[in-house]
């Protein structure tokens, strides 16, 4: 069953020929490679995170907060390295990767304050006795994560949980070495004793070990619902508490045009919301759904701005909108295009990758789509959107929540009342009403359905890995 954890089946490359390496994806230019994590080396960082755990979970709670507030303003003090890193190692735009240093930062930051709160005991309002709920670690937690926000998605985890007391085993994406080792490196010099925050080069087939291992308690993994499934059996077969954020086809309703202001507002909202991470978002605008009447203008309007839209170079600062992060990616993105136009999807921008040796992928719209086609259905992890019409708001939802994901999604619409009630009918586990969507620290994240279980971030994700226990004492 661990085949299954290989990504993009059917794509070129087999788990053989695969290893953690960074590859410029706007050049195609293979840089350095790193090598797994075996054997007793594997053993040797198990052991020192269950060392750590007996260790840290006995510091005062007000301790592991400072580190954690020292690890964000590092972030800021190493800037420009972390940034040019994540854009070298995945195609993010500079200038993008610098906000999301400073987001990172700001997460870090808000558990440093808020977390030693979340963690006070709660006294139960008893007749019989002096009862509280304490809330106590549960041990190493080990997080997957993906490359669209590589440090980011490392944050979410690292901040709550470390001022929790857990401690971390990090297994980051293969193509993003360097980002993972330069986050664990902020950590050390933020004052974490080794074993607390680990980033571990795990290949596929030891993620069971680890699993199995006494020492993980927890299991955190954010990427596709397929091998989410395969995640969360493995740790409900060694029966260790798991959190799935997966895939996202968030819908983007438009009821009316005024809500952003008129038709330009509302095309350049919604491409925002589309092309953000060269739509390399889970929670990005990937099903754009617009009532009858506004619906031509505002198919036009999108196929005209995605049109005029060029990737570039995402070391250059101007650039607004860079490669996706492999060409294995565009292998699978294509193919989902090409798979809905012979199927009768009308194409009206783009469709196809860019020549180069780089992994750039031409912005697309796509209407038309129909329920026999892979694009219905699948998540669509890059500049694509599809345009969907409807006859009014019930249709609207009944196509937002014909989607076997249930992440996020937007509603807009001038009279906040209805957009209200159209939001209320939307199976999701977030929901945006005449805003974007938006991931902060104060803010849950996570999904229903297909998009996965449990929460991340806020009061309700730190508490994911603790054990909340009961006493129960005698007046």
């Amino acid at each position: 069953m661990i085949e299954a954890i290989e990504e993009d089946p059917g794509v070129p490359g087999s788990a053989d020929e695969r290893r953690y390496a960074t590859v410029n994806p706007a050049t195609g230019e293979h840089l350095q490679d790193f090598p797994y994590l075996r054997g007793a080396q594997l053993e040797d960082v198990l052991e020192s995170a269950q060392r750590a755990f007996s260790s840290w979970r006995r510091q005062p709670v007000t301790a592991r907060a400072e580190v954690v507030a020292r690890a964000a303003e590092l972030m800021l003090e190493r800037k420009d390295e972390l940034a040019g890193l994540q854009t070298l190692e995945m195609g993010k735009p500079i200038t993008h990767s610098q906000g999301e240093v400073a987001w990172v930062s700001d997460i870090l930051r808000y558990f440093a304050e808020q977390g030693p709160g979340f963690l006070e005991p709660e006294v139960l309002p008893l007749d019989y006795g002096a009862s509280t709920v304490v809330c106590e670690p549960l041990g190493a937690v080990l997080a997957i994560e993906p490359w669209n926000f590589p440090l980011y998605q490392a944050a979410r985890v690292a901040g709550p949980q470390l001022v929790a007391g857990n401690v971390v085993l990090m297994k980051h994406s293969e193509i993003c070495p360097q980002t993972a080792l330069a986050m664990e490196q902020v950590f050390r010099d933020a004052g974490a004793p080794e074993g607390v925050y680990t980033n571990a080069f795990l290949h596929v087939a030891d993620v069971e070990r680890v699993i199995a291992h006494d020492a993980v308690q927890g299991v955190t993994f954010t990427g596709s619902d397929r091998i989410g499934a395969v995640i969360g059996e493995l740790a409900g077969r060694h029966l260790k508490k798991c959190v799935l954020e997966l895939g996202g086809s968030d819908a983007f309703i438009i009821l009316d045009l005024d809500a952003l202001g008129g038709l330009t507002g509302t095309v350049a909202e919604a491409a925002a919301a589309r092309l953000d991470n060269a739509g390399q978002n889970c929670i990005s605008a990937k099903r754009i759904i617009v009532l009858d009447e506004f619906y031509d203008d505002v198919v036009d309007g999108l196929a005209r701005h995605f049109a005029a839209l060029r990737p570039g170079d995402p070391s250059d600062p101007a650039t607004q909108l860079g490669p996706l992060s492999s060409r294995r990616a565009v292998h699978r993105l294509a193919g989902q295009v090409a798979d809905a136009v012979s199927k009768g999807a009308r194409l009206l921008a783009g469709g196809g990758r860019l020549d180069g040796p780089g992994a750039f992928f031409e912005p697309t719209v796509l209407t038309d789509v129909t329920p026999d086609m892979l694009a219905y259905h699948e998540e669509l992890f890059g500049p694509v959107a599809v345009v969907y019409r409807a006859r009014d708001d019930n249709e609207a939802v009944a196509l937002a929540n014909s989607s076997p994901y249930g992440l996020g999604g937007h509603v807009y619409c001038s009279d906040g009342e209805r957009a209200r009630a159209v939001a209320d009918q939307l199976e999701t586990g977030m929901i945006a009403v005449n805003r974007r969507m938006g991931s902060n620290g104060d803010l849950p994240f996570g999904g229903v359905k297909r998009s996965g279980y449990g929460r991340e971030l806020s009061r309700l994700g730190m508490l994911e890995f603790v054990n909340r226990r009961l006493v129960l004492v005698a007046d």
